[in-house]
Formats: C-alpha cells, sequence, structure tokens
C-alpha cells in the first residue's frame, strides 16, 4: 500500500504504532508518550506497554494517558485535574489509600470492564 503525504491514508492508530517504531530506533533517553496508545485497541495497547518496559529500561518515560493499564505499572503517577496536581507516588501507595483519586479511577475502570464485559 503506497503512503500518502503525512500518512493521510493510514488510521490514526496505524500512524501511531508507526511513530513507536521509529522510538524503538532513535533510542532516546527521554520518551514522552501523549496519548500515545489511544487509538489502538486495549490488547495491542498491553502488547506495546510490554514492549515500552522492555526496550526503554534505561530511559526516562513520561506517560499521558487516561486508559488506567497504561499507568498502572508506571514507578510513580501524578494524578492531574484542570491543570492541577492531586497526587503524585508509587502506584501501589496511591492504591493502598481507598480514598485517593488514583484508586477511585483504577476501581471505576475496572467496574466499567466487568459491566462492559457482561
Amino acid at each position: 500500500m503506497a503512503v500518502s503525504d503525512d500518512g493521510d491514508n493510514w488510521s490514526v492508530g496505524q500512524r501511531q504504532l508507526f511513530c513507536l517504531g521509529r522510538v524503538l530506533l532513535r533510542r532516546n533517553k527521554i520518551l514522552v508518550l501523549d496519548e500515545a496508545t489511544a487509538s489502538i485497541d486495549s490488547a495491542t495497547d498491553a502488547i506495546l506497554q510490554g514492549v515500552i518496559r522492555q526496550q526503554f529500561t534505561s530511559c526516562t518515560v513520561i506517560t499521558i494517558a487516561h486508559r488506567v493499564p497504561t499507568v498502572t505499572d508506571s514507578d510513580r503517577v501524578m494524578v492531574l485535574s484542570y491543570g492541577k496536581l492531586l497526587e503524585y507516588d508509587t502506584p501501589v501507595k496511591l492504591l493502598e489509600d481507598k480514598q485517593s483519586a488514583f484508586a477511585k479511577l483504577v476501581a471505576e475502570y475496572w467496574a466499567n470492564c466487568k459491566r462492559n464485559s457482561t
């Protein structure tokens, strides 16, 4: 398939995957992923998160995401709301506090998953 200028004939998900492939080849010391997998299905997202964890161990990875599983295994999580910092800690510490915004997001995410699977 021929690629048109700026990849206009590719889906957003295909363009995101291509960009992630380029990043793998560049080996930068800092990687910023801003909703990098938002247009990719959850199964592919999970695979890519594994690749990112494996291939970028010596790299600082900053992930901006709305999809909860994308950030749950991060070293640190920063929860923002309307541009204000709500929380910043390890996922484990944030999940221990059931009143934390992050714990509530995770609980809401899993509740929605259960509702959608039935």
